[in-house]
C-alpha cells in the first residue's frame, strides 16, 4: 500500500515537473517570437527612413548612381525577404549599401550640413540603436529557449512536443569587427 502511494506521488510529481516544463517552452517562444517581432518593427522604420535618405543625397550626388541604386536594392530585397535567413542577409547586404552611401555623403560638405540630412541620419542612427537592443533581446530569449531545448531532462518534453532550436539574428559585418584607425 505504501509503495503504491510513493509510486502515486511520484508519478503527480513527474506530470506537475513535465507540466512545468512544457509551459516554459511554451513561455520562451512566445518570448522569441515577440523579440523578433520588435526587431521586424526596428527594421521596418528603418527601411522606411532610407528612400528619404536616398532622395536627399540623390540631390547632392547626381553622379552618384551606383551607388544610391545599391541601397535602393539592398532594401527592396531586405523588405521582401521572409525567412530569418533571408532577412540576415539581406540586411548584411543593407548595412554594407549604407556604409557606402554615408561615404559617399563625406564626400559632400554641403550635403553633410544639410539640416534634412542630418535629421535623417541622426533618425537613422537612433533606429539602429534600436535594432542593437532589440537584437540583443532577441537573442537572449533564443539563447534561453535553447538552453531550455537542449537541457536535459527538458530535452525531452521538447523534443515529445517538438520544440525547436531557435536560430540566433546576427549581422555579422567583418569591417565592424576590425579595430578603428583614428588619426589626428
Amino acid at each position: 500500500m505504501i509503495a503504491i502511494l510513493l509510486i502515486s506521488a511520484l508519478i503527480v510529481i513527474f506530470f506537475f515537473y513535465g507540466v512545468s516544463i512544457y509551459n516554459r517552452l511554451i513561455k520562451l517562444r512566445n518570448l522569441v517570437q515577440e523579440a523578433w517581432s520588435s526587431i521586424d518593427v526596428m527594421l521596418k522604420k528603418r527601411h522606411d527612413l532610407i528612400p528619404n535618405l536616398v532622395e536627399t543625397v540623390k540631390g547632392y550626388a547626381t553622379h552618384e548612381r551606383e551607388t544610391l541604386d545599391s541601397v535602393t536594392q539592398a532594401r527592396t530585397q531586405a523588405v521582401g525577404a521572409k525567412s530569418l535567413e533571408a532577412k540576415e542577409a539581406a540586411e548584411k547586404n543593407l548595412n554594407q549599401a549604407m556604409m557606402n552611401l554615408f561615404a559617399v555623403a563625406e564626400q559632400y560638405p554641403d550635403l553633410k550640413a544639410n539640416t534634412n540630412f542630418q535629421q535623417l541620419q541622426n533618425e537613422l542612427t537612433a533606429v539602429e540603436n534600436d535594432i542593437e537592443k532589440s537584437r540583443r533581446y532577441y537573442n537572449g530569449t533564443v539563447r534561453e529557449n535553447n538552453t531550455l531545448v537542449e537541457s536535459f531532462p527538458s530535452n525531452i518534453i521538447a523534443s515529445m512536443f517538438k520544440f525547436e532550436k531557435a536560430a540566433f539574428f546576427e549581422l555579422d559585418n567583418p569591417a565592424e569587427r576590425e579595430v578603428p584607425n583614428v588619426k589626428f
